[in-house]
């Protein structure tokens, strides 16, 4: 962000605080503008050389950052961070520590590509930043695990096998397990609507000495194996996709549920929200607590139980929207919350202000909308016990953050006002 002659706020990606540029390409608007980089003149310390040649060659979408070094993406995600707190939601915090990424490079473990279809052999890639319409082939991508790119490179000569239609995405995913995954989204089958042509993916990867299975998941369908290995349906469920920082986060909100206890003896109570295939609920489920969690995704449910019931544990697995359930689990001694990146609905926010639990931890991956819904919780400054930054998507403006707040009760507030 810099500043016109006129005294116009521009905005400019792909800029480091402190360059000195030449602008092109400016839009202006009543008062702000938007500009490209036509050339750097006096580049900042803080710049680095992009790894990835596609992050210069097609001005790929997928990374944002990769024209950063370490420590300056480090401090704009943790000022992401405590500007929305501080501006959005009235908390008085310092920018919050920032929990490193083991791996830079060759983290995530799932990627999706767009597929269009232009001749005798579609064109299956990312797309470029500024041109949403636009998707140009993939070579490799740098921040995806080796697996994920060795599997795409077996599978480029096939390409051509996957299913018309303008709607295709093709996601490639390793497995906590280690089992590889192609799943083509949408799309149109041949004779009888049925995509006939998986086999020939499958092959395509054997002959790397790769063993995938092939899904095939059309719109408003559920997914299915087309070929390669038998494996768990539960493969298909969300997974996060940097592996090592979700197991450093799952240990945080582990240990934040933990420091509570009941006066009474009796087990602590705890509500996951937004639950996934239950690994963080099963781990608390293992030390003795009474764990419910919800999910909407019937597959990750069916997983999760399937876990609990094979160690032997009390776990109640709920497939249900959390607003449709949420009041019938309250109270609750823990509540912890996940959701999508457009946050809490209001019903949920409302529910849980109204009979807030001892302690609250909010997992996010949007700081506007965490932001927007401690304020809706009625959460003081004083309520908060722990703020932290997780670099689960380094190279990107992606940033997870994790709140612990012992709220204060309804009828405390309303005394206060």
């Amino acid at each position: 962000m810099g500043h016109l002659a006129d005294g116009r706020t521009v905005f400019v990606p792909r800029t480091a605080p402190g360059d000195r540029v030449l602008l092109t390409a400016i839009r202006r608007r009543r008062r702000h503008a938007h500009a490209a980089v036509a050339e750097v003149l006096v580049p900042a310390a803080g710049r680095a050389a992009p790894p990835c040649v596609h992050f210069v060659r097609e001005q790929c979408g997928g990374c944002q950052w990769q024209h950063l070094s370490a420590e300056v993406q480090a401090a704009a995600k943790r000022r992401i961070v405590g500007d929305a707190l501080r501006r959005l939601a009235g908390l008085d915090l310092a920018d919050p520590e920032l929990v490193p990424s083991p791996r830079r490079l060759g983290y995530r473990a799932t990627i999706t590509l767009s597929v269009r279809h232009t001749g005798a052999a579609p064109v299956v890639g990312f797309h470029a930043a500024d041109e949403a319409g636009m998707v140009f082939p993939l070579d490799r991508c740098e921040i995806a695990r080796e697996e994920i790119n060795a599997l795409w490179r077996a599978l480029q000569p096939a390409t051509r096998h996957l299913p018309s239609g303008r709607d295709v995405r093709l996601k490639l995913r390793v497995a906590p397990d280690g089992a590889l995954h192609l799943i083509v989204g949408g799309g149109e089958g041949g004779e009888g609507g049925v995509w006939s042509s998986a086999e020939p993916l499958a092959a395509a990867a054997a002959a790397a000495g790769l063993q995938a299975t092939v899904w095939w998941q059309p719109r408003g369908a559920v997914a299915r194996r087309m070929a390669g290995p038998p494996a768990d349906p539960g493969a298909m469920a969300f997974e996060q996709v940097n592996a090592e920082v979700a197991a450093l986060l799952r240990e945080a909100v582990i240990e934040a549920a933990e420091a509570v206890r009941r006066s009474d003896g009796q087990a602590v109570r705890v509500l996951d929200l937004y639950a996934g295939a239950g690994d963080t609920a099963l781990p608390l489920a293992e030390r003795g607590y009474d764990v419910a969690m919800v999910e909407m995704d019937l597959r990750a449910v069916r997983r999760a139980h399937e876990r609990a019931k094979a160690k032997g544990l009390q776990l109640r697995c709920i497939a249900a929207r959390v607003e449709d359930r949420l009041t019938k689990l309250l109270p609750a001694d823990v509540v912890i919350v996940n959701p999508p990146r457009t946050g809490l609905s209001s019903q949920v926010a409302d529910r849980l202000a109204a009979g807030p639990p001892v302690r609250l931890i909010y997992v996010s991956c949007n700081p506007a909308t965490l932001a927007r819904d401690l304020k809706r919780l009625h959460l003081a400054t004083a309520a908060i016990v722990a703020v932290r930054a997780y670099d689960m998507f380094p190279q990107t403006s992606h940033v997870e953050t994790l709140v612990v707040a012992e709220p204060e009760p309804a009828e405390g507030r309303e005394g206060r006002g």
